[in-house]
């Protein structure tokens, strides 16, 4: 006896879901009430014209309803042009009614989106959490970047509507929970940028970004996790948190105050190095191949004669230890990445 052949579930679930969408915008109804005046306008033609087929009325009342008007068949007797003229003013009706109920439809799901209401199946993408001046920063940053000019961002804030006007941007309103980081599709993530919320004192935003990086990991510990702190003395708690990188917006600020104390000018370098516009700034780019066994100096010379970079460090695999200022004789291997200074 052969085994009967289970029934497609993909197809039933989408069939479902299809017929969930035509009862929530109440399409089904309309639906019905276009199938009944196609059947009974069809047969009744198909009753009182001569030569007409029930096919041929039902074509026939498809290309009116549709406002087509091949005119290949033609109602001839009186009781067929009434139901005609019947058939035409009826619709002009659901023709009216079917285009308000699409843009209705359209203009809902817009104004869903830009309110942050809706979830987003987007992959490889980034998720920014919080929205501040720094945020708009990072964003402009990443656009102005080839390799992520076209990279769907997932914005998290608790805000009223999206931010910026950016197709790649997808709003979602609220605070960083479960339920908001998987309408993000956290689970196929590759980054994640927890911001400090600047409207808590220093003590209660860094809690609240220590809370989310815990909330972030529990999901998707294989997330690229970047946090911003205030204060410095909950470092270890990020990393015992798991975050990827830790960034202390106090602690790199009074440096930079401090250096162009001591070093008049050189926050003009480092500005150009870490600026999105024009001018040399900091890549990561894989060892080239010619390069894999040669000591740091060698490599050093080599870039700098044929690319104009500066070498300025070495990470070990893609997301590895980074070495700053390597010793002349390291040797670097195949899997090493440069970290350059370079005008492109």
């Amino acid at each position: 006896m052969q085994p009967t052949k289970a029934p497609d579930t993909s197809l039933i679930i989408f069939s479902q879901r299809f017929w969930h969408f035509l009862q929530r915008e109440k399409l089904d109804r309309l639906i019905l009430a276009i199938g009944i005046i196609l059947g009974f306008s069809s047969i009744g033609l198909s009753l009182l014209e001569p030569d007409l087929s029930v096919l041929d009325a039902l074509w026939w009342n498809i290309v009116t309803l549709t406002t087509v008007g091949y005119g290949d068949i033609t109602p001839v007797t009186f009781w067929g042009r009434v139901i005609a003229i019947v058939n035409m003013f009826f619709s002009i009706v659901i023709l009216a009614t079917v285009s308000a109920t699409i843009a209705s439809i359209l203009v809902d799901r817009k104004i869903k989106e830009d309110r942050g209401m809706t979830s987003f199946q987007v992959k490889n993408h980034i998720i920014l959490c919080e929205w501040n001046y720094r945020a708009k920063l990072i964003l402009n940053g990443l656009r102005f970047d080839g390799k992520t000019k076209t990279t769907p961002i997932v914005l998290i804030a608790n805000i009223d509507s999206k931010p910026v006007d950016d197709k790649y941007l997808f709003f979602i309103q609220g605070q960083v929970s479960d339920e908001t980081l998987n309408r993000a599709n956290l689970a196929e993530a590759k980054t994640v940028i927890i911001l400090g919320d600047d409207s808590l004192d220093n003590l209660a935003r860094d809690a609240k970004v220590i809370l989310s990086t815990l909330t972030v990991e529990s999901i998707n510990r294989s997330a690229y996790t970047i946090v911003e702190l205030v204060d410095p003395g909950y470092i270890s708690t990020c990393k015992r948190a798991n975050a990827d990188e830790i960034i202390v917006s106090s602690e790199l600020s009074s440096m930079l105050i401090y250096q162009a104390t001591i070093n008049h000018g050189i926050t003009n370098v480092v500005s150009d190095i870490f600026s999105s516009q024009d001018g040399n700034q900091i890549y990561k780019i894989p060892l080239p191949k010619e390069q894999i066994g040669l000591t740091f100096l060698e490599v050093f010379i080599y870039m700098k004669q044929h690319h104009q970079s500066t070498v300025i460090a070495v990470q070990k695999d893609e997301d590895g230890e980074v070495i700053s200022n390597p010793p002349t004789h390291y040797i670097l291997s195949e899997y090493d990445y440069l970290i350059v200074i370079a005008p492109n």
